[in-house]
């Protein structure tokens, strides 16, 4: 005969004695040991007297102190919950020149926040006409180069000053820049001297701007609409060519260079790739033409013979709209080793050979078409990459001082004579868009880089 089992009756016998021992159990399990419903957010920080910026949801704080701050070793003022305590001494002096990491724990709770501190420069801008100076902040000096011939004994800069700031020569006044120019600004106790330098660029340079639209004014990427206007802006022998044109055959025997900054796409549009578009390139090349390709624009160099065949960039990457996002750390660049060659003469840097490009805080889609060497492609660290690709790499990311890590900067060429410069890493960004829910961008602090390392890129092409 067989024995039936009854499993509900099994199943609820299961559960009655579970039931059972929880409660048995209950009056041993101490919950005030196990705190949850207690605060965890900062309700203010300030560093100097200068209320930081809190984001809630990121843990960011941001803090933008006047001209004149030192935040190398500064003792913040921070005010948590009830109970609150945090993983760091605020008793004692931070060096803020970095983001500083620290955690909030209350009970059983615990929330992280990473703090930027800014101290603003003195100088925001520096205009002569529509012409806008290069800031170099760490060496004091500003760099006007005008487009085009003009009386330098009475010229009026216009000069946009951080909050509190006063600067002598006094705004407004007009100025003989014929000789350099000392500007000292002034808060409170603070000074600094800025030798302001205005020179003419040299006239008969004929630059191109190269681009899928059919005429500058159809440029539809904000990246590249922003590239482009600059350059007009700083290069009075500055023309826009479009793909199109090159195909019908244009003449570009005139023209001393060719910058493509492509940013619309992660793949090169096929007009750049047809045969009549790449043979005319590779011609103007040979016939002493040359080119500066930047962001995407970096992988043509496998489509014009520039590099033998499948040894273009290895690592293209990027979001495109409405991606994106924010990252608390400044983007930067290494070029340790290359610290005398002219592309990287005036940056602004925190460290010799390194130099910031994209600050922390501001919105990126982090364009990439750079190679990355230790496991791809077979180069294995920046020599392999030199004797496969011919090319020299002048430039990695920031913390890649041997440069054997990645190529974000490359140039090829005879000796002294380079005719091809590529720029190809995501902190290399003209434009800052909104986010994806329509709020803008806060401004790249460090902008200026990137005018400076694109116009001696340009000059050290084009041999100025």
């Amino acid at each position: 005969m067989k024995k039936i089992i009854n499993k509900s009756v099994i199943a609820a016998g299961l559960i009655l004695g579970l039931l059972i021992t929880l409660l048995s159990c209950e009056d041993s399990f101490d919950k005030s040991d196990f705190e949850t419903n207690v605060p965890v957010s900062v309700i203010a920080f300030s560093i100097n007297g200068v209320m930081g910026a809190i984001d809630q949801n990121t843990g960011q704080i941001d803090v933008v102190l006047p001209f004149g701050n030192d935040i190398t070793s500064v003792i913040p003022q921070i005010t948590l919950p009830e109970g609150a305590t945090i993983n760091i001494d605020m008793g004692s002096a931070i060096n803020f020149t970095s983001a500083v990491k620290f955690r909030v724990v209350n009970g059983n709770l615990y929330k992280d926040y990473t703090v930027n501190a800014i101290v603003s420069n003195p100088i925001t801008s520096f205009k002569i006409g529509e012409v806008a100076g290069i800031i170099n902040n760490v060496a004091k000096t500003i760099i006007v180069t005008l487009p085009e011939q003009r009386d330098l004994t009475a010229l009026q800069p216009v000069i946009t000053l951080s909050e509190g700031v006063t600067i002598s020569p006094a705004l407004g006044t007009t100025i003989d820049f014929t000789s350099p120019v000392a500007f000292t600004v002034t808060n409170g106790a603070e000074s600094a001297v800025y030798t302001v330098t205005v020179t003419v660029a040299i006239q008969g340079i004929e630059i191109a701007f190269l681009g899928t639209a059919s005429s500058r004014e159809g440029i539809t990427n904000m990246d590249e609409k922003a590239a482009c206007d600059w350059l007009f802006t700083n290069y009075s022998g500055a023309r826009y060519i479009s793909f199109d044109e090159i195909a019908a055959g244009a003449d570009m025997s005139t023209i001393d260079a060719i910058w493509w900054h492509y940013d619309s796409d992660r793949s090169l549009p096929q007009t750049a790739l047809t045969p009549s578009v790449t043979t005319a390139l590779r011609t103007y090349r040979t016939n002493g033409g040359n080119l500066l390709l930047t962001t995407f624009a970096s992988q043509y160099v496998d489509a014009l013979g520039i590099v033998p065949g499948g040894k273009g960039p290895n690592n293209v990457f990027g979001d495109l709209l409405p991606g994106g996002g924010i990252d608390a750390n400044s983007w930067g660049i290494s070029f340790m080793g290359h610290e005398d060659h002219p592309i990287f003469q005036g940056l602004e840097t925190f460290q010799t050979g390194k130099a910031n490009l994209l600050q922390g805080g501001t919105y990126r889609l982090n364009h990439t078409a750079w190679w990355f060497l230790p496991e791809w492609g077979g180069y294995g660290d920046g020599a392999g990459w030199r004797s496969q690709t011919g090319g020299t790499n002048l430039a990695s990311e920031s913390w890649d001082d041997a440069l054997n890590g990645r190529v974000t900067i490359a140039e090829w060429g005879s000796e002294n004579d380079a005719n091809v410069i590529v720029i190809s890493m995501g902190a290399y960004d003209w434009y800052n868009e909104a986010d994806a829910s329509g709020n803008p961008s806060q401004p790249n602090s460090f902008i200026t880089n990137i005018h400076t390392l694109t116009q001696n890129s340009i000059n050290y092409l084009v041999g100025q």
